[in-house]
């Protein structure tokens, strides 16, 4: 493979496309590379180069940055701001061997990559406003916008999401972002087969306990939990203010007709985020 593109902003992008002459692979953080298929190009494209915050807006719930833009360095810039990306995007470099901290904006949304809190707050996709982008005759163009709702045209957005780079290349995202909860509780049900724990996720998901993400981790798996070995673990998560997810939690437990235990906030914000 010849030296990689590492452009540095649209135009350059726009150059180095236009100034290709076969497939190209694009790169961000290189962390999901080895998701899917191997691409079949003979030419590097790096985006790592486009990166940085160009506009965060905590009041209007909004943020724009360069697509090679590190999901750490985001994350670090909303949490100073008590906000977060609702969909809980995850970093998959551990699963393929690679360091954490390396996942791009452009990667995760190109993947259309979302966490367990997809049941209740969606997809990347459904948190992407706006993008700067460059098709395949490096033509620069731009969609959505920098508001939640907008009729700028076709929402080429959520056609971007969940396209692996195979339809345009990124340059600039926009999202929306939202409030952080202000606490997170775990309702943790010891010793379900499959069956059950479905039955008691189903459940819990269609209920007015607002519960944001469900997992069963089988006996094999449950190692995760600290002293949990050896049991299976049904996990229900609740985010909210600590008087609703007390209340909240009371009811999952009286509609489900368990006990189960609570775990406290900083397990249950580590056991999700693992």
């Amino acid at each position: 493979m010849s030296r990689p593109w590492q452009p540095t902003n649209a135009t350059e992008l726009a150059a180095a496309i236009s100034g290709c002459d076969g497939p190209l692979e694009l790169v961000g953080g290189a962390s999901k590379r080895e998701f899917g298929r191997p691409v079949n190009a003979g030419q590097l494209l790096e985006l790592s180069g486009i990166s940085g915050i160009s506009l965060y807006e905590p009041e209007e719930l909004v943020l724009t940055a360069g697509a090679g833009t590190k999901l750490s360095e985001v994350e670090t810039a909303l949490g100073a701001k008590q906000q977060m990306l609702a969909f809980e995007p995850p970093d998959l470099g551990p699963l393929y061997g690679r360091p954490t901290g390396e996942c791009t904006l452009g990667g995760l949304l190109a993947c259309n990559l979302a966490g367990p809190r997809r049941v209740k707050a969606g997809s990347a996709r459904d948190h992407f406003l706006g993008c700067v982008a460059v098709n395949g005759l490096g033509e620069i163009f731009k969609t959505g916008g920098r508001v939640v709702k907008n009729v700028t045209g076709y929402d080429l957005c959520k056609l971007l999401a969940g396209s692996f780079g195979t339809l345009a290349a990124i340059a600039e995202v926009t999202l929306k972002v939202l409030p952080a909860p202000e606490h997170v509780s775990t309702l943790l049900l010891a010793g379900m087969d499959e069956g059950e724990a479905v039955i008691v996720m189903n459940k819990s998901l269609g209920s007015a306990a607002e519960v944001s993400a469900a997992a069963h981790l089988p006996r094999e798996q449950s190692g995760v939990l600290p002293g949990w070995g050896g049991r299976s673990a049904t996990l229900l998560r609740l985010e909210g203010t600590a008087a609703s997810v007390a209340d909240r939690m009371d009811m999952l437990r009286r509609e489900l007709g368990v006990g189960g235990e609570a775990l406290d906030e900083a397990t249950s914000r580590q056991l999700w985020w693992t």
